[in-house]
This record gives C-alpha cells, structure tokens and sequence, in this order.
C-alpha cells in the first residue's frame, strides 16, 4: 500500500516519546501526539494495531450498564461525541433498543431520570457547539415505547433503510415476544463501533506521519528511567529476534490487561484488576429488515444475564450474553496483588489469548448465546456460527469491577499508564497526556483556539472509502468475516 507521507503541523518541542502498546488507548495517544508533531516511537507486539477487547459499542450515554454511576455516563457521553468528531467514519449509525424482561428485578422507570439527564446534557453540548450533534437531533435521543406502540408498529413493513426510531424499532417489534417484557421499551442514540475500522484509522494515518515510528511484532523486555539523563531507556526485541534500545523523554504504558507487566519493570506498584472476555459472531439469514442493537437487561453472571445483539451488513450479529458460559468466564476477573501490579490469569486464558481457542468450546458457547438471545427474539433460533469469537483481556483500574469511565494515571518520573475501559475514553486519555506534556514544559502550549477537528488534520484527511476498504482487509486477515468491517448508515 502506498501512502504519501507529509508532516501534519509544525513540530513542537521536542520531546521524545515512547508508547508501549498498540491497541485502541495507545494508537489514539500516538495519533494526538503525532499529529502534534512530536516525536514518537510506539511499540506493538502484535502484527497490527488495535487488535484486543470485542469492542463493538460506543457508550454515548453508558446506559447499557445500569450499575454505573450518572458521572460515568456523562463522562462516558462527552467522551463518545469526541470520539466520533476525530474518528467519523467508525461508527455504525443504529440506535440501541433497551428492554427489561418480565423475570427481571428491575423497572424501566428506573432508566427514565438518567435518561433524562443525559438528555439534558447533549442538548447543552450542542447548544455550545453545533460539531457534538454527531449522535442525532437531542430531541430523538431517547424513544420510549408502550406495549401498544409495538402491537402498532408489528402491523407495518420493515423499512429497506431505516431513519425514524418508529422505522428502526419495526423489525424489533415484530421480532420480540412482547408479553415477555414490563414496559416502556427505550430505543436510544448509543451506535455502534467497529473496532477494525479504527484498526484502520490509525494505521493509515499513523503511516503517513514520519515523526511516528511504529514497530509491530516487537515485544519491550525491560524499561529503566535513567537519572542522570532523566530518561527512560527501552529495551525491545523485534521480529527477527534482534535485541535494540532507544531512549524517550517520556514513557506511556498503554498495554491494557499487561499493564501491570510494565510497571513491574519501571518498579512503580498499581492496584488492577483484568476480566477476561467474549463475544460471539453468528450469522442469521433469516433476518428481516435492518436492526438497531437490542440489549435486555439482566443480573450479571446468572443465568438470566445481559444479552446483548449487535448487528453488522449481510445478516452477521455479535453476541454477549454475561453470563458464565458464554462471555463471562469462570476465574476470569483476577486482582493484582502485593507482589505483582499484574493480574495472573490461568494457562487456559493465556491459550485463548494466543489464539487457541478449542474449536468445540467456540460452537458450544457460541450455541449458547444464540439461545441465550432466542429466549426473546424466538426466531433468533435459526442463527448459525458465523466466524471465532472476539474476544481479550480488559483491564480495570483500582478495586471497582463496575468501573467503565476512566482515562489515564500518573506515577513516578514522566510516567503515565493509560487505564480506559472503553474505548470512547481512548481520546480524554490522550488529552490528558498533552496537558501533562505542557506542564512538565516537554512541549509548548498548542494553539486554544484550534478545535478538536484542526488538531487532527491527516486522520480526519482519510476518506470513507480507504478505511473501509482497509478495515475488511484487516478483518480477514484476522480471520474474521469482512462484513464486521462494513459500516451501517
């Protein structure tokens, strides 16, 4: 692939940086610094970046996880918006509809003030620039539907492409055994997010950056700050086995669940937790119409646990079904401990991570969440394996396994960890490494003035057409189906 190669803005002083790990948080640091100009080398034992956790949901608004606080959402929807103004072409533009079932403890009235609130706030962050109106117009944010609004819409034809919640909410209302479910219904602006075409976002822009030196399929052996020079030293392994070094002013440590492996080598302790996850491609050619994503809510890990249905071009869904025999995982969540900031997971996780998933295990718990989904939506049922999971390893700062909005930390001596759960924090992470860059005087103050779109100049220079096209080739040389690469709306 050839890609011209320009300098984006003039270089700042002049530091150098160093960023272990390629996936969604580093990549994203990468493209702010970068774009920046400044100068940066970034690590990636991987073949290509972004390449982790089954991300496949922007949070604009968190309300997926109804254990969260309402400052997590808020954070979590502030953090969505700026995703999609730099990454504009890796969402998939599809409401998500949100259903609680008759079996379950909780009420759709308790969804209502949250939603409310978070209503509240989009429309303020319109208001103050019309750029954040990325997620719709603020008064579709959020749709409640009666029992009778679905008995309506069941009687319509679906939609070839959907706009109106009532047109997204028709192949749902047919699909659903409504008596199943206490009502309202709510269908809110929260898309999806395809993690292969911000695996192309970044690598297309990244190459064209000189001031970036991405080294995949490189794996850092030790890091060692450097007092006299008041540097870090880095000490890596390429693929041909050779043993190098280079020097950075500053050090991030973006390696998600191996966080903790990195700070065990620069001596700076944290308190983590690692929770090993799934999700599950199926293929269901039966499907009618185009579908919003469909969450139903439920307790983590019973067996009544959340199933969540994403939809991807060509009849392809993923799955999560959080319970212990389809996403979630016996042993799975493990803690960091006195000895080790690095959680341990066992040998059969570790296989799984290398890629060596038994393929008995893939259709067995693949099977599951289809039946998991067809306790709903009946005729679900009739969906096959569509492909290998997507799953990884996330991580989760601090000792609170509901933690979802979390950015970034700072230790030692130039020194930061980025610490997101979600990859719609990947940029307040990136954020907060310029401000921190500014305060330690390693680079000058940008210009205020600019907004988020003129500090991204090449990413935002990528057409629609070569991230697409680059994201499906990405995602079969992973093995996956190129359809997870295309995009709804």
């Amino acid at each position: 692939m050839n890609i011209s190669r320009n300098n984006s803005s003039e270089c700042m002083p002049h530091a150098t940086v160093g960023i272990i790990g390629g996936g969604v948080a580093g990549s994203t640091i990468a493209l702010r610094l970068a774009e920046l100009g400044i100068s940066i080398n970034l690590f990636e034992e991987g073949r290509s970046l972004v390449n982790g956790p089954p991300i496949c949901h922007l949070h604009a608004g968190g309300n997926l996880y109804r254990e969260i606080s309402e400052k997590q959402c808020l954070d979590l929807l502030k953090q969505s918006i700026d995703t999609l103004r730099v990454f504009k072409y890796t969402a998939n533009i599809r409401p998500t509809v949100i259903a609680v079932p008759m079996d379950d403890k909780g009420f759709p009235c308790e969804l209502l003030p949250r939603l409310k609130v978070l209503n509240d706030a989009y429309s303020s962050l319109v208001t103050l620039d019309q750029r954040n109106k990325v997620l719709g117009e603020p008064s579709d944010y959020f749709t409640l539907y009666s029992q009778q609004d679905l008995e309506r819409l069941q009687q319509l034809d679906n939609p070839t492409h959907p706009v109106t919640p009532d047109e997204w909410m028709i192949p749902v209302a047919k699909s659903l055994q409504l008596d199943q479910f206490k009502y309202p219904i709510v269908m809110v602006q929260e898309y999806g997010l395809s993690v292969f075409r911000i695996a192309a976002t970044t690598a297309l822009a990244l190459d064209q950056m000189v001031n970036c030196h991405t080294l995949t399929s490189t794996k850092v052996t030790n890091v060692q700050y450097e007092s006299s020079s008041k540097q870090w030293r880095i000490t890596y392994r390429t693929s041909d086995n050779s043993e190098q070094r280079c020097h950075v002013d500053y050090l991030i440590n973006a390696c998600g669940y191996r966080s903790g492996s990195i700070d065990d080598l620069a001596h700076i302790p944290r308190e983590r937790m690692v929770e090993f996850k799934a999700a599950y491609v199926t293929h269901w050619a039966q499907c009618e119409g185009e579908w919003p994503e469909l969450i139903i809510h439920g307790e983590r890990g019973t067996p009544k646990g959340m199933a969540q249905l994403t939809p991807y071009p060509n009849g392809y869904f993923q799955l999560h079904g959080m319970t212990q025999d389809i996403t979630l995982f016996k042993d799975g969540l493990v803690s960091s401990s006195k000895c080790t900031a690095q959680p341990v997971l066992n040998a059969s996780f570790q296989e799984k991570l290398n890629r060596q998933w038994p393929q008995t295990e893939v259709v067995e718990r693949t099977e599951r969440a289809i039946k998991h989904v067809a306790q709903y939506v009946h005729s679900f049922k009739d969906a096959e394996v569509g492909g290998k999971p997507l799953f990884g390893a996330q991580q989760i700062p601090g000792t609170d396994p509901t933690l979802r909005a979390a950015d970034i930390s700072f230790s030692g001596c130039n020194y930061a960890r980025s610490e997101i759960v979600k990859a719609s924090s990947a940029l307040s992470a990136a954020d907060a490494i310029v401000a921190e860059l500014i305060n330690k005087q390693l680079i000058a103050q940008p210009d205020k003035s600019n907004a988020r779109e003129q500090s991204f100049p090449i990413t935002l220079g990528l057409s629609k057409d070569e991230i697409v096209s680059y994201a499906e080739k990405i995602a079969e040389e992973r093995g996956f189906p190129a359809s997870l690469a295309q995009p709804i709306g």
